[in-house]
Formats: structure tokens, sequence, C-alpha cells
């Protein structure tokens, strides 16, 4: 029998001085229109690789998404003083090898592969120490090879494959698409919505100049004009973890404390990243007003939706305790709704003293908020099993 899935949802308003986190075509902040209102979005990839790189920082734990593996190969065996047609011949082999037929490359840019692999960065040196391991096999082939025959693989595919679909925590929890090699396709343990305003939020104009420090010849004025758009918000932020199914990427006998201290360093993480558009020049630091999780069986519930109909300004001005008291009706009406039998726990952290009613458990930190949600999702995992 299959155990129900497990979800740790998390919902956060954040309000964001003037900024551009996340850019369009035109280097202008996106936007979506919702409810019939134009709203400041950031789409999730932004958002969703600030996180991931703090969370790999943490743990001292790389991952990148590149094309360039058999290049860097390749480069790797010439500073290691291999000739560089062998070495070149050994990075053909980490396409050819790697599976029937080879993977996509381009063979005329050094067969870089045509997808990019998302892989722990240790694998480029697992791969150079497989090269070297065969070097003898690959001399003897690249001997008798001829330029105009398709290379035949040399390498052992069953190591070369075991180094290409090889993880780390945050490739358990983000997830990864391999197509050309599906033992390596990774189902995303983490779902995360796109951050929007919730209230109307148009791009607003900033005019600037850049001065000439050094004029010549008496030029006055300014060597460079130009205006950017920022935008001003109170996003709300919506990110779901299943935890079964992290439990299963990282493995059936992965202790239930490693899958806790996961999935805490992930909250705190998703509660105060911030993606890197434009920091230089807006430095938008801000931290959010309220967070709060509910851990529920069988299914995840957004409560985007409460901000359908844009949130008016208080009459003093701001949209944070409009936004809150919406939020906090929203999350009562779900719960009315659903009912608590599937709901495994609630609670939250603000930036008021006061804890707010219908939301939960009050935590007075994000920390503690943080320890909390990640030891009740993990408590007493089950076997692992899909839903």
């Amino acid at each position: 029998m299959h155990t129900p899935a497990r979800f740790l949802d998390l919902h956060v308003l954040h309000p964001v001085t003037a900024a551009n986190l996340n850019r369009d075509a035109d280097n202008d902040p996106k936007t979506i229109s919702f409810g019939n209102a134009t709203r400041a979005l950031v789409s999730p990839q932004a958002w969703k690789r600030a996180i991931r790189l703090n969370v790999e920082q943490d743990l001292g734990e790389h991952a990148a998404r590149t094309r360039m593996v058999p290049p860097l190969v390749a480069r790797k065996l010439q500073e290691a003083q291999w000739p560089e047609d062998l070495a070149t011949f050994a990075s053909a082999q980490i396409v050819h090898s790697a599976k029937k037929d080879g993977l996509q490359h381009n063979a005329k840019e050094g067969y870089r592969t045509q997808a990019m692999l998302y892989l722990p960065t240790g694998v480029i040196d697992d791969l150079v120490a497989l090269c070297e391991k065969h070097r003898t096999e690959l001399e003897e082939a690249l001997a008798a090879h001829s330029p105009k025959k398709k290379i035949s693989p040399i390498l052992p595919t069953k190591d070369l494959a075991a180094h290409l679909t090889s993880r780390t925590a945050s490739i358990n929890l983000f997830g990864r698409m391999l197509a050309e090699l599906p033992a390596g396709h990774v189902e995303a343990a983490v779902q995360m919505a796109p951050a929007f305003s919730v209230h109307r939020s148009d791009p607003q104009p900033d005019f600037f100049t850049a001065v000439e420090d050094l004029p010549q010849n008496g030029d006055s004025g300014s060597a460079h004009l130009q205006t950017a758009f920022l935008t001003t918000s109170l996003f709300y932020r919506f990110a779901t973890i299943n935890i079964t199914d992290l439990h299963h990427n990282l493995g059936s006998s992965t202790p239930a404390d490693t899958v806790n201290d996961l999935v805490e360093l992930f909250v705190r993480h998703f509660i105060l990243s911030m993606p890197g558009g434009k920091k230089t020049s807006t430095a938008p630091h801000t931290v959010p007003d309220l967070v709060h999780y509910t851990i529920r069986d069988r299914r995840s519930v957004s409560y985007g939706a409460a901000f359908e109909q844009p949130v008016k300004a208080a009459p003093q001005g701001g949209y944070t305790a409009p936004a809150r008291q919406a939020l906090t009706d929203y999350a009562a009406t779900i719960s009315r709704l659903l009912g608590a039998r599937h709901l495994i726990a609630h609670g939250h952290a603000v930036t008021t003293a006061k804890p707010v009613k219908d939301l939960g458990a009050h935590h007075t930190s994000f920390d503690d908020l943080a320890a909390a949600c990640a030891a009740a999702a993990t408590a007493a995992l089950a076997p692992v099993g899909r839903p």
C-alpha cells in the first residue's frame, strides 16, 4: 500500500523596495496581468537559483548546469600534460561512450553537449580520473582511428553514465531533466510559483545620468543618459516541498534527520534569499513581513487566489496590513472548505509582536519557524512509496 504524499507549503508576504529583481527582454521589470490588474512578477527560476546557490554554499556541495563537460575534461587533461589530440579524443569519448549512439553534441565546438547537463561540479575531476585509468586504451584507439570514420566508444558506459547521473542534495531538491540518460532524471521535490505583487504595480521610470569625470576641451554635461524602470511591490511568494518525493530522491535508507536538515535549510533560504537583478543599484535586501507554513497530506494548496482582487492600500498608506488580512481570511476559508483531516500542522512568523489568528502556531523568529516546520513535516517518515 502506498503512503499519501506529504507536502510542506510555504506562503510569504515580502515587501520589496524599488528594484528590478527579474528583467524582461527589454531589461525592464517583468509584469503579468492577474485579476485585470498589472502586477510585478519575478519568475521562479530567478528566485530558485538564488536559493539553490545558498543551499549548496551551506552544504559545501556544488552543482552546475553546463554544456561544457567534454571541453572542460579536455582542458584538465592537457593541464596534466596529455597531448592535445589525445585529450580531445578522450573528451569525445565522454559523449560517444555515455550511451548507445552517444549523447547529442557539437564536434566543432569541443564536443560540447547539445543539452545542458546538471551535475555535481566534482564530476569533471571524476571523468578526468576515468580517462587516466583508461589512457592506454584511448591511445591505442586514437592511433587506429581514421578521421573519416565514426568514433567508436572506448570508455566503460556503466562508469561514465554513473558519473553523469550522480546527484547532490540540491539536485534531489530541485530535480533534473536528462532525457538522453533516463536514469539521470530526478523528479523535483520542490515546486515554486512565480512571485507576484498582491496589488497593482506598474514599472516606474528612473532617469539617471553618468557624469564624465575626465572631461576634455571644456566638455560639460553627462557622458551617459538613460531611463531605467523599477517596481515597488509587496510580493506573494509560494513554494511547496513534496516531502515524500524528497525522501525517495535521497534514498529510502536516508535517515529522517538528514531529510529534516535539508528541509530546514531550504526553508531558511526560501525565506531570506533574494535574486541578484540590479542589486548594486537598488540594494533591495528586505525581509518578509509574514511567513506561514502548512503541512498537508495528499496535496498542497497555494493561497495565490487570495490576491486575485488587487489589495488596496490602507487609509494611512501601505499594503502590508491589508494583504496580511487577505491572506489570513483566505487561510481560514481554506481550512473551512478542506477541514483538518489532512492538515498535519501549521504556523507562522510575523513582524508584528501579536500572533495572527487562524495561521497556527506562532514562532518568534524565522529560524524557529524553519526548525519547527521541518521537524513536523519529516516526523515519523513512512517508508518511501509513491502516492
